[in-house]
This record gives C-alpha cells, structure tokens and sequence, in this order.
C-alpha cells in the first residue's frame, strides 16, 4: 500500500507540473501580443554596431589621439571631418558616449575627393561629420574608388552605304560565294538557278542550272577549278567552271542541306543539313568519309587547315569541334542557348564568331574559349556573319537589319536597315547571307526580296562627323 500511494503522489505531482508547462507554451504561442517586436536591446545594438565599425574600419587609423573633455559644449563643436555614421537612437548614444574620431587612410597619404581615382584597394576619402542628411547615409560602397575598365576600346571604323542594288533571280537569294580572283560572286537562290555577278560592274555573266530546290550553300575552290552547290533536294554538285556544267554528284544526305564548306588544303568537302549530321566527302572519289552526329539539323559548317578542322554549329544549340582524322568530336561548346545558324572565321586571328538568337559571342580557337559577348543585342533571327581584316564584322537578320561591329571590343557602331525593292512586301526584308569580297572592302548581302545589295565604306565619313559613342559595360559575363 505505502508503495502504491508513493506512486500516486509522484503522478499527481508531474501532471500537475505538465499541465502547468503546456499552458505556459500555449500562452506563448497563442498569446495576441505574440506578433509584436520585442523592445529593443541597446547592449546589443552597441556590440552588432561595434562589430560592423571594426569590419568597416578595421584599417583606418585615427588622425590624432582622442582627448578626453568634460566640457558638452567642446563636444558639440566636434572637428569637421569625423566619420558620420547612420543609425538610430542607439547609435547616437554610442558616439555621444564616445570619443569622436577623424577617420584617414594612413598618415602618410595626402587626402583626396570621392571622385579622384587611384591605386584599386586603397581609399582616401575624408567624411565629413556635418552635413546634410543623404551625406550622413552614405555606405561604405562610397569610400571604394572607381576601378578603371578594363575592357578594349573600340578602333573607329567608317560607317557603311548600300551603293548598288542588283536584281535577276525569280526567289530569295540564300548563298554567296566570292572567286579567289575576286573578279566575280556567285549566289543561290529559291528559284534552283546558281547566276555569276561580275564584281566590278554587277552585271549577270552566267546562270547555271541543275538543282530542283533551293540552293542553300556555296563554295568555290582556291585550289581547283570547281565550284560546289548543295540544296534542298538533297544534293551536292561539284561544277566545272570551264565547261560550265555539272561533273560530280555526291549522295548520301536523307534531307536538304543547309551548308557547305571546303577545307583549305585538303580535296575534302563538308556539309550538313536537315538529317542532323555534318558529312565529310572526298572530292575525287565521291565517297563519304565521316558522318558527324548532332541531335538537331546542322546550320553552319567551317573548315581550318589546323585543328579544330571541322566546327559545326547546330538546332541543338552547341558547337562542336571535332578530330577530322578519326571522325570524332573534341569538344561541345554549350554557351548558346538557341539555335545556332551562322558562324564565320576572322581572317587573321585564331578566332570565331557565332550568331544566334539569344546573342552573338565570340571563342578562341583553338580550345574553344569563350572570349565575351557582343555588347549589343540584336533582337532578330540572326541568319548570316562575316569578317573581314580590318575588324568589321556585319551580321543579318530576318527583319531586314544589318548591324556592323568591331571585332576587338563586340562594339555596334552602326544599325543598318534594308530596303526592299519597289513590288515586295515588309516583310520580305530578311538578309539570309553575307560575304566580303577578299579585299575586305565590299560587302554583298543576299535577301529575301529577291535582290543582291552590295555596300562599301562611306569615303566621305571622318571621326568628327561620326563620332564614336562608346561607353564600356559595367560587368563581364563569363558565360
């Protein structure tokens, strides 16, 4: 019995003690004054302010030793250039309580503005305590002096004019291709005609026929006689351009194909298309070497003498380099995030340019670096690039702009707009490829109204009458 009556008087005693604890934690949860702030603590403020001063400030050393003052009115009449520092109630106790300071960097350093610039990591700014109150507010971010930028300046370049319109295909014009003689150009069109322009005049010289479909890309050889087409009926022609006709045909794509490329020093053909492979062929035998894989259809296709020799731009939005004598890739560019339909080569540099939707970047070659993007966005369809030595790239788009930048900086210093000839729609406005002649000077552009438009750099411009309006962007993107 005595041990049963222990037990009870225990479980009594702890429910009670429970009960008690569960309304108390009710209270404190449930209470109607649990959504206001709780009074403010002083001690800590002084110790987070504190803390933020020594961060801040760490380096700063006082210009003079404090002295100490019983007199209030010496205090209210405290030196000019004392550190002010935001905050409430609390913090003014703190600096009343406290000796004030005149803040410097080093003893050694003469004093200087907000606005002088100087060594990067070093400040010699003097705040003054007194003044009104967006003074009083000013962040530490203030006492960092402006770093110089460090992003290239941009050569000033000439701006460019249309200076002949030049008319004869019955569709879009879709490809260019300049002779190594630079004596004449040759394009493609929807009308399935391939027609050779004299360079110096504009005038038609010839009109080849043989495809049954769009005559979606270009080559001529520098090495042979020969001039390559491919097309949206699914093939390849090889042309001899002293009997004018079709000698070779190569087979083996399952759909159009979009681009054509030669290598510069090896009798091998690249092209790709809607079948979303890059086919390597060898020109003499017609035999199909390689079959270069990507997941969407293949754009833009470039060939170097050195490796990367083959680079291939995609629907998928990656760019491929890849090892031409084993037919495998090298590396995946994954930078862009859509559809990547037009790459070009500088000429000189060990460099490359792609164009897409989402912007135009630039690489180095040959790993494939991401350089920078170009400073401007060009809101279109971006269907054709080119460069030439001098540094001027233009790219085209669907809507008829035809924007030139200069290659060093990705600085846009002209936004050109098309014209389209008298009968066609607006909309027919769009460039689908360009090409500089191999003096750089004259840029032929193909369009949708069924036009050929040449442009050159305006003889009369000078850097007073068009000024360079550059200003250097305020952050990099690494990506």
């Amino acid at each position: 019995m005595t041990m049963l009556s222990l037990s009870s008087e225990v479980e009594t005693q702890s429910l009670k003690k429970l009960s008690l604890k569960s309304v108390t934690r009710a209270r404190e949860l449930f209470s109607p004054v649990h959504g206001q702030f709780p009074p403010p603590d002083l001690e800590s403020k002084r110790i987070r302010l504190c803390h933020k001063i020594q961060v801040a400030f760490g380096g700063v050393e006082p210009a003079n030793k404090p002295t100490c003052r019983a007199d209030h009115n010496s205090e209210k009449t405290a030196p000019s250039n004392a550190l002010a520092l935001p905050g409430s109630e609390g913090s003014k106790e703190l600096r009343k309580g406290t000796t004030e300071k005149a803040l410097v960097v080093g003893p050694t350093l003469p004093s200087r503005d907000l606005n002088n610039t100087g060594n990067p990591g070093k400040s010699t700014a003097i705040l003054p305590a007194s003044g009104s109150f967006s003074e009083r507010n000013l962040s530490t971010a203030a006492l960092m002096e402006k770093m110089p930028s460090r992003w290239p300046r941009p050569e000033w370049h000439a701006p460019w004019k249309n200076y002949r319109v030049i008319q004869g295909h019955l569709g879009w014009v879709r490809s260019v291709a300049f002779d190594p003689s630079n004596e004449w150009f040759c394009t493609g069109s929807a009308d399935r005609t391939i027609k050779i322009w004299d360079v110096a005049t504009g005038v038609l010289k010839l009109t080849l026929t043989g495809h049954i479909g769009q005559v979606r890309g270009l080559a001529v050889s520098n090495r042979h006689t020969y001039m390559f087409s491919a097309g949206d009926d699914k093939q390849v022609k090889c042309w001899d351009l002293e009997q004018n006709k079709v000698i070779r045909s190569y087979h083996g794509h399952l759909h159009g194909v979009y681009c054509l490329a030669l290598h510069p020093t090896l009798d091998v053909i690249l092209t790709g298309g809607r079948d979303s492979v890059c086919r390597v062929w060898d020109i003499r035998t017609k035999m199909q070497i390689f079959v270069l894989p990507h997941n969407a259809d293949v754009f833009s296709v470039l060939a170097r003498p050195t490796d990367p020799q083959v680079i291939t731009g995609s629907h998928d939005s990656t760019i491929k380099f890849w090892d031409l004598r084993f037919g495998k890739s090298m590396l995946d560019i994954t930078n862009h995030k859509k559809t990547v339909r037009t790459m070009a080569l500088h000429p000189k540099e060990n460099a490359f340019v792609s164009a897409s939707a989402d912007n135009i970047k630039k690489f180095s070659l040959p790993k494939g670096e991401f350089c920078h993007n170009m400073l401007s966005l060009q809101r279109d369809t971006i269907n054709a690039v080119a460069v030439n030595e001098d540094g001027v790239m233009a790219t085209g788009g669907d809507k008829g702009g035809l924007w030139f930048w200069d290659w060093k900086s990705g600085h846009n210093f002209q936004q050109a707009e098309t014209i389209v000839q008298p009968g066609s729609l607006e909309s027919e406005a769009g460039i689908y490829a360009a090409c500089y002649d191999r003096t750089g000077s004259r840029l032929v552009t193909c369009e949708a109204d069924k036009t050929i438009k040449m442009w050159k750099e305006d003889e009369n411009a000078t850097p007073e009458t068009h000024p360079l309006n550059f200003k250097p962007p305020k952050e990099i993107r690494r990506f």
